[in-house]
């Protein structure tokens, strides 16, 4: 196995893993609510009267926050990352993501960062099951096809 130097970003992973574990930690701690992307997005359909206001917030900060990355960052901090898959296969990608975090009641960011750090047994398995998945799907394609 070899390392691509040229990619590897352990600081910017470690600030980004750092930042994530405070936002998932703070958010539990003043909403009493796991910061699990599905979950947000999930209650807004159909939205109930009063908890609508907050999910848009954050979902729209989602969406912000790399846009104003990229007005502010000094330009060539980060570049894009390359995509080698086409429009369809990112579709295909995006649904199957989807129908999993509906199958699994979770997503990465709920199970993975929130629900073991509860040390949730249904997380930790949910979090092996979809690893796992992400392991083979890419040994099959990188070896296989």
């Amino acid at each position: 196995m070899t390392i691509d130097w040229a990619n590897f970003t352990p600081w910017a992973s470690l600030s980004g893993g750092i930042l994530l574990g405070v936002a998932s930690a703070l958010f539990i701690l003043v909403n009493g609510r796991v910061l699990g992307i599905s979950g947000i997005l999930g209650g807004l359909l159909p939205p109930k009267s009063g908890d609508a206001g907050w999910r848009v917030s954050f979902l729209l900060g989602i969406l912000a926050a790399p846009l104003l990355w990229g007005l502010l960052a000094p330009a060539g901090f980060a570049r894009a990352p390359r995509i080698d898959a086409g429009f369809a296969t990112i579709v295909a990608a995006g649904l199957l993501v989807g129908l999993g975090t509906r199958y699994g009641s979770g997503c990465t960011s709920g199970h993975g960062v929130c629900g073991l750090s509860r040390l949730s047994p249904r997380s930790l398995v949910a979090t092996l099951a979809f690893m796992g998945a992400g392991f083979a799907m890419v040994f099959v394609v990188r070896h296989v096809l």
